[in-house]
């Protein structure tokens, strides 16, 4: 499935550049007709039975997705709904990826369809695969963006990182708990309250809020699990090599993020390999070679260099978390920072703690699958406490190895558990006690974020003190009682605490509203938007300049900036180009190129100006005091044909241009030519 993906991405690709976007299913139908017409290949319509496969491992997988599905409906599908205008207080980036849908539905190579002649530097494979989806089967952008292309994507990656987890730690169960890692692991918080560094972790919290992490997260488990097969397998066949080369060009611009953290971990294989053969070893270095060659590329021709704000500021996730805890202006102290960062350190020591288990057998910690994961961990990690962007873009190189960094902490903990033969019930419980720890901690201390006024920081260490104390009394009775399997209990209750976060986040979260005095801190943030703070009619009007306007016309609209935003002119506004499918001259510039360049450390884009204050002003002009000069310079100077007005700010455009459909507070003109 996911080889089918990057296939499907390819085709569109040049059938888009061919003007002939239905030209993709010739790859499909291609591949019929030539089963058909060569017999020998309809032997590859039926695997082989496979032995071995455990019934339960089966049903587990399937009630694992069974539980995305669930999750998607009950947390993402009932705050995200498809008609208008409830669709315009959906997520913040929704209609962002809609106009990139748009965008290459309709032109390749794309630019950005939101600031007429900018380019795109940007992960849009997804959007590729969207796109085309959309042709062939005429489904709505929205209705696969926020409904549909997620779900296969998610069922396909809860497998593929069973079959990598399998194939490392060669243990069925151990293989589902490393699932079961990957889809709730997370920072550990110990506070009440929402707590996004935190708490937002595992396979679901991104999947739809970020479709290029989920398509880039698909595309890299089968590039995994085929380096695996070739460091540790010997299978080094061709094929091998040439699918593993198409999986990671594939990641250029599904999601670039994963070939600075794979380079991290084949170093890492390289390194140790040259050490302990004190030769240079082949194979890590060719991987190593392909996966540089594939990052250079991508930011040479994709990306040209952009970085997105994303700059060296070591620690910079340190004042977040001080502002996000505290909700104090300014920044933190350095002994806050000190503190806060020890604490940050801590929580993922307790996530990972796992690894020390093969520590039992240290042959094992020496595997090239467990040095390239725990390589790939620690880049992650560093890139998190290295880097900066005001968005925290930066967490998207860790998110990327949760699946990894799970898979190897079960195996540490299999590894110890079985070397030191710790009774499973035993490991069980002292599991269980982790989880009821994790819980009850949060509830006992009662420290709630962000603080109450007053409050003083110094309450923030509290909890993980706490945690460190039962944590070190445990291991001393457990050691001294169990001898080396009291050392496998201790790590398992400890990774108990870590593993399951986000699980345990979401137990608190429910426990808080069963229980509001025990809940968060107090609320400083926004409420959301209603239908009624948004404009009418946008849907109708966009889907009517859709159909009656050619893919090459330029719109111009008076809206720039979001309906509700509590913090400046947010100009992350992006609906009119993802409903009508069509450029804007200037609609949100928030995330384009040229802004991201000039935004600097810790500004948020969405609050910079627009740079051209020529251009701008020209649009607006044509809106707020329209005239017949400032309408007929919008088509002669920067070829507008059609004006989308938000007609609650504009003035009597239609005694200058030719109105052609109205909806709502929405209309649509055209601007005569000469």
């Amino acid at each position: 499935m996911a080889l089918g993906y990057v296939l499907e991405v390819a085709a569109y690709i040049a059938a888009r550049v061919a003007g002939l976007p239905l030209l993709v299913l010739a790859f499909p139908v291609g591949t019929y007709l030539l089963f058909l017409v060569v017999p020998r290949l309809r032997g590859h319509w039926r695997s082989a039975p496979r032995r071995g496969i455990p019934l339960w491992w089966s049903w587990s997988i399937t009630l694992t997705v069974a539980y995305q599905v669930a999750w998607s409906l009950f947390a993402f599908f009932t705050k995200n709904p498809l008609t208008w205008p409830a669709l315009g207080s959906s997520a913040t980036d929704t209609s962002f990826h809609l106009s990139l849908i748009g965008e290459i539905k309709h032109h390749m190579p794309p630019k950005d369809p939101a600031v007429a002649g900018e380019p795109l530097f940007y992960h849009w494979f997804v959007h590729a695969e969207l796109a085309a989806t959309s042709w062939v089967t005429g489904v709505e952008p929205v209705v696969l963006l926020l409904r549909l292309a997620m779900l296969p994507m998610l069922g396909a990656l809860v497998v593929l990182v069973g079959m990598v987890a399998r194939r490392v730690i060669d243990s069925w169960p151990g293989a589902f708990l490393a699932v079961l890692g990957a889809m709730f692991m997370a920072a550990p918080s110990l506070y009440l309250g929402k707590n996004g560094i935190f708490t937002w972790g595992g396979i679901p919290d991104e999947a739809w809020a970020s479709p290029s992490q989920t398509f880039g997260a698909v595309l890299f488990a089968p590039a995994a699990l085929l380096l695996i097969d070739i460091l540790e397998g010997g299978v080094r066949r061709r094929s091998n090599w040439l699918l593993l080369t198409i999986f990671l060009v594939a990641l250029t611009g599904a999601k670039s993020t994963y070939l600075p953290l794979l380079t991290a971990g084949l170093i890492a294989v390289a390194t140790l390999g040259a050490v302990r053969s004190r030769r240079l070893p082949r194979t890590p270095l060719i991987a190593l070679g392909i996966t540089l060659a594939c990052l250079v590329c991508a930011q040479a021709v994709l990306y040209r260099g952009a970085r997105q704000a994303v700059s060296l500021s070591p620690l910079s996730i340190t004042t977040n978390l001080w502002h996000e805890f505290t909700g104090l202006p300014g920044g933190p102290a350095p002994a806050a920072v000190a503190g806060l960062t020890l604490v940050y350190l801590l929580c993922w020591v307790t996530a990972w703690c796992g690894i020390a288990g093969l520590l039992t057998r240290p042959g094992l910690l020496m595997r090239p699958s467990v040095v390239m994961m725990i390589g790939m961990g620690g880049a992650g990690l560093g890139a998190v406490l290295l880097l900066g962007n005001s968005h925290l873009n930066q967490l998207y190189f860790l998110r990327a190895v949760y699946p990894y960094m799970a898979i190897v902490s079960v195996y540490g903990l299999v590894v110890a558990v079985r070397h030191t033969r710790a009774s499973l019930v035993m490991t069980a419980c002292a599991a269980g006690a982790g989880a009821v720890a994790a819980c009850l901690i949060p509830l006992l201390c009662g420290i709630a974020i962000p603080l109450h006024p007053g409050q003083p920081p110094a309450l923030l260490y509290l909890p993980y003190l706490v945690l460190l104390a039962l944590v070190t009394l445990a291991a001393i009775a457990l050691i001294v009682k169990r001898g080396r399997a009291g050392a496998a209990l201790t790590l398992s209750l400890v990774a108990a605490v870590g593993l399951p976060a986000a699980a345990h986040a979401r137990v608190l979260e429910a426990l808080s509203r069963l229980y509001p005095a025990a809940g968060a801190g107090p609320e400083n943030t926004a409420g959301p938007m209603t239908a009624t703070a948004l404009p009418q009619g946008a849907l109708t009007a966009g889907r009517w300049l859709r159909g009656h306007s050619g893919v090459d016309d330029l719109v111009a609209t008076n809206g720039h900036f979001r309906w509700s935003s509590s913090k400046c002119h947010d100009s992350r506004q992006f609906w009119v180009s993802a409903l009508t499918e069509r450029r804007v001259l200037v609609e949100g510039w928030a995330y384009s190129s040229k802004n991201w360049e000039r935004v600097q450390p810790g500004q948020a884009p969405e609050c910079a100006h627009f740079w051209d204050s020529a251009r701008l002003g020209a649009n607006d002009a044509a809106f707020a005091a329209p005239s017949r000069e400032s309408v007929q310079r919008l088509r002669s100077v920067y070829g507008v044909r059609w004006l989308f007005a938000d007609e609650r700010h504009a003035g009597r455009i239609a005694d200058y241009a030719t109105e052609r459909f109205r909806s709502g507070d929405f209309a649509v003109y055209e601007i005569p030519e000469r």
